[in-house]
């Protein structure tokens, strides 16, 4: 077996028997939107930011087996502020149909040498997550519906 096919199947089985269920105890549910790129199953946690594995970059490298990049898609065809236009926090990815998406990808290392650190990792994801969704909604592209009790005060 070659080192990008065992690479491969490694990654793969971290993220179905750990990464995944870790996630699904943090209330994210399987997302309906299919990456336009990718060919992983997505989560969510709100509908709005989908999170993707990308299973293939970086394959061949022999610590391949250490480490994978994790996409944040805002798959919704919305205005981004030229402030968070840039490889560091969102860029497009074009959907088809002249739709465009955005996304911010993170290498995330879950392994160093024996070390494994597959808690760090499923924290970092998550708080990368929240800390991506609250920079939307800080520059208003997106928004969150109203509570019930929002909702009663305003009338």
């Amino acid at each position: 077996m070659r080192i990008t096919e065992a690479n491969k199947l490694l990654r793969e089985g971290i993220l179905n028997i750990f990464f995944t269920p870790q996630l699904r105890k943090l209330r994210y549910k399987p997302s309906r939107v299919k990456h336009p790129t990718l060919k992983t199953k997505g989560l969510s946690k709100d509908n709005i930011l989908h999170i993707y594995f990308d299973t293939e970059t970086g394959l061949d490298y022999p610590d391949g087996d250490e480490w994978f990049i994790v996409e944040y898609l805002l798959p919704h065809s919305v205005e981004m502020p030229d402030a968070l236009k840039n490889p560091d926090l969102f860029s497009s990815i074009p959907a088809g149909k002249g739709v465009r998406q955005w996304r911010h990808r993170e290498l995330v290392r879950y392994r160093q040498g024996k070390v494994k650190r597959f808690e760090e990792a499923v924290g970092f994801i998550d708080q990368k997550a929240a800390e991506l969704r609250e920079m939307l909604k800080q520059n208003s592209v997106i928004t969150t519906p109203r509570s019930k009790a929002e909702k009663k005060k305003t009338g």
